[in-house]
């Protein structure tokens, strides 16, 4: 590599003559294993937050197509169905003449595709001539690498940054290089398949098509030299891609139904897990989301977890192990660790190196810890493994220890927060620096109690109890009971405000109750804490016109202080909030309002192409309108696409007890518009089940597929 140099790399001049991507419009993502790609329809990338990004670090900032100086014109782009390619189809504007006839529009085919595999960008542009005469164009690839680190590329300032290298020009390869102020050298490589006029930023082809004929140009582009791309290398990289993708999509149960559209839906979201579970040394871990979140992040991981837990244990296993691995065992203000706390974000990049930011490796939420406890419980339920349990022992040994001191530095006996400065200010999952606050719209001042974490320190003094109890420690699974239970008094007494049917979202640091209605009474409902009176109360109001936006629950009540439809946590709606919320009306057994928001979230994945984003405006829903997106929703997010599970095993009261070898159904309801449904291949331990849902009248009944008999009962509960 060469010598650093003062001058940036050789940006695109014209971005907006070049085709620059539209703020706000469609971005079109790839990902695999820590590399992802952001892009346009075109296939171009030269957005702010467009780009190839490896290891939290913007490896390529300027990726465009261009013929004759200009962007094509567009006749379609997509991704793949399972994930793995992206297509652009575009065409060519009339073309000047070169010393003869000017070429028509809309005979030159051009077909970009892309996919990645291995820490490289695999990519085929090929050109064809549909007309009836020679055409003489011009054909260039503008490129360009900033190295930013992501919380860059996210608006963050920062006072100095390192050097760029002079980029390297080869017959057919580019090479530009950074070196951080972390002292750590990168380099994007760029590989071209023929030789051309290759410069810093561009690489030129003049191209003469005969009539009929076609041109192909091969492009890769990874962190180091690799042989002369090639349509070999571009195949057979592609069947392996293809090949791991598929047997991804093949983790864990079927879904088939007679709803197109429903099956279109849980496909997408099937695939979209695939894409965005990763595979560490310690087994697969879902990445939040594209483009901000593509890291591990532990709440986002638990939950996802949960959500297909029904349908793939495995996912939760791997989660529990890594989560395991990197619990915290020192105190970090800076980090907001102490001993037994859950990672809730790690990074890899020059800031997080450099400790210009906390989130290396950061353990600011007060609510992964309970939530692992959590997993681990609804694990050794669903699969009876209690050899892996025993394992994470030490781990959850800790956790408890963490979520106990919590509670005994409480007055009350909360598991409460309070931000070091350096990290998050508020963190729990509402984690805006204004979504927790009083009445009259007063920012909480902490240490802060939320409704929620309550909830999971409950659930998870349960889970203990449970495991315990298998371990033949009586008086220990005793203990975590009469912790259980003493929590949820307080609870009750505490958060609960009988004028307004509803919990508080929280407590401040002086024992106050933030006396706002939120949708963070929906995670008790998951929970099981709320007393059945008082959770039939919380049920009317989350479906009321106040919560329910008609296309799923808005994180905060019309009417309170600060709602604002358009906010990222206060009035707006996320899938996964919904989920488990619904989850949680199905375990005080809601059967109307679990399959009402199940249509209606399923109705808003079909207006956002089956993808349902991150979050959305909670806007109440018109006739003939769709909903309205966030703009910039992580898309796909993780928890997100699970909520399509979390929200089917809430209509089928579908309930796997591996532990006892046996299946519970409870007042099973199907999706609107869906008259069957089956599960394939439903592992109860070692051994395989099917189940048949289908509609009958008023009733859906449930049976066994299959004329042999099962060594797992299924129990229908009326």
């Amino acid at each position: 590599m060469s010598q650093p140099a003062q001058t940036a790399v050789v940006q695109d001049p014209q971005p907006d003559a070049l085709g620059a991507s539209v703020a706000g419009g469609k971005q079109f993502v790839l990902k695999q294993g820590d590399m992802f790609l952001v892009a346009d329809i075109y296939g171009n990338v030269g957005a702010e937050s467009d780009g190839l990004f490896r290891n939290d670090t913007r490896v390529l900032s300027v990726f465009r197509l261009l013929l004759s100086g200009a962007r094509p014109s567009l006749l379609a782009g997509s991704v793949s169905q399972d994930n793995v390619f992206f297509t652009a189809h575009l065409t060519n504007h009339p073309l000047a003449p070169i010393g003869g006839q000017s070429t028509p529009e809309g005979v030159i085919h051009v077909e970009r595709s892309r996919f990645l595999w291995d820490l490289r960008l695999y990519e085929q542009v090929t050109l064809t001539n549909f007309s009836e005469r020679r055409a003489e164009l011009p054909l260039s690839i503008v490129y360009a690498a900033d190295f930013r680190d992501m919380f860059e590329v996210r608006g963050r300032q920062r006072p100095a940054r390192g050097h760029l290298f002079a980029p390297e020009l080869l017959e057919r390869e580019v090479i530009l290089g950074y070196e951080g102020l972390d002292g750590m050298a990168r380099q994007t490589v760029i590989q071209l398949s023929r030789p051309g006029h290759i410069t810093a930023g561009r690489a030129d082809y003049p191209i003469a098509l005969e009539p009929g004929t076609s041109f192909d140009l091969h492009i890769e582009v990874g962190p180091d030299a690799a042989d002369a791309p090639c349509r070999e290398r571009f195949r057979a990289a592609a069947a392996r891609a293809r090949f791991a993708m598929r047997n991804a999509r093949r983790k864990g149960a079927a879904l088939r139904s007679t709803g197109r559209l429903f099956d279109d839906w849980t496909e997408r979201s099937r695939a979209d897990l695939a894409l965005l579970t990763t595979q560490l040394p310690t087994g697969p871990f879902p990445y939040a989301g594209i483009p901000w979140f593509s890291t591990p992040f532990g709440r986002d991981a638990i939950i996802t977890s949960l959500q297909i837990l029904w349908l793939d244990p495995g996912l939760a296993r791997g989660v529990l192990s890594f989560l395991a691995q990197t619990q915290a065992h020192e105190r970090s203000d800076f980090q907001d660790s102490a001993p037994g706390k859950i990672m809730h974000e790690a990074r890899k990049g020059e800031m997080t190196a450099l400790r210009e930011v906390p989130f290396g490796q950061y353990y600011g939420a007060v609510d992964t810890t309970p939530l692992f406890v959590m997993l681990a419980g609804a694990y050794a339920e669903r699969t009876g493994d209690f050899g892996f349990i025993e394992q994470l022992w030490p781990s959850l040994d800790a956790a408890m220890g963490w979520i106990v001191s919590e509670q005994e530095s409480d007055a009350d006996g909360f598991v409460s927060y309070r931000s070091s400065g350096a990290g998050l200010v508020n963190q729990a999952w509402k984690d805006s620096n204004d979504s927790i606050f009083h009445a009259d719209g007063r920012l909480a001042h902490g240490p802060i109690a939320v409704a929620e974490v309550q909830g999971y320190a409950f659930a998870a003094f349960r889970a203990m109890a449970t495991l315990c109890e298998k371990r033949r420690d009586t008086a220990a699974a005793a203990a975590w009971r009469k912790r259980a239970e003493n929590l949820r008094a307080a609870v009750e007494l505490r958060f609960w405000m009988d004028d307004l049917g509803f919990y508080a979202i929280a407590r401040d640091g002086e024992g106050r109750p933030c006396r706002v209605r939120g949708s963070n009474p929906g995670h008790l409902l998951f929970t099981g804490l709320p007393m059945r009176k008082r959770a039939r109360r919380v049920i009317e109001q989350l479906l009321s016109p106040a919560f329910n936006s008609g296309w799923g629950i808005r994180t905060l009540g019309l009417g309170e202080a600060r709602y604002n439809p358009m906010s990222y946590h206060n009035g707006s709606v996320w899938p996964h909030d919904t989920g488990l919320s619904v989850a949680g009306m199905a375990r005080y057994d809601e059967r109307d309002g679990v399959v009402r928001v199940m249509g209606e979230l399923f109705e808003a994945a079909v207006r956002f192409d089956m993808r349902l984003p991150e979050l959305f405006c909670g806007f109440r829903r018109a006739p003939g309108e769709p909903p309205i997106a966030y703009p910039v929703a992580c898309l796909p997010q993780a928890w997100s696409s699970g909520a399509a599970f979390m929200l089917l095993q809430a209509c089928l009261g579908l309930r796997i007890d591996g532990l006892r070898r046996e299946i519970h159904v409870n007042r099973p309801v199907l999706p609107p518009d869906v008259d069957q449904l089956e599960l394939r291949h439903v592992f109860v331990g070692d051994e395989p089940v099917d189940i048949i849902f289908q509609r009958a009248g008023e009733r859906v009944v449930a049976f066994p597929r299959g004329k042999g008999p099962s060594r797992v009962p299924i129990f229908i509960h009326a």
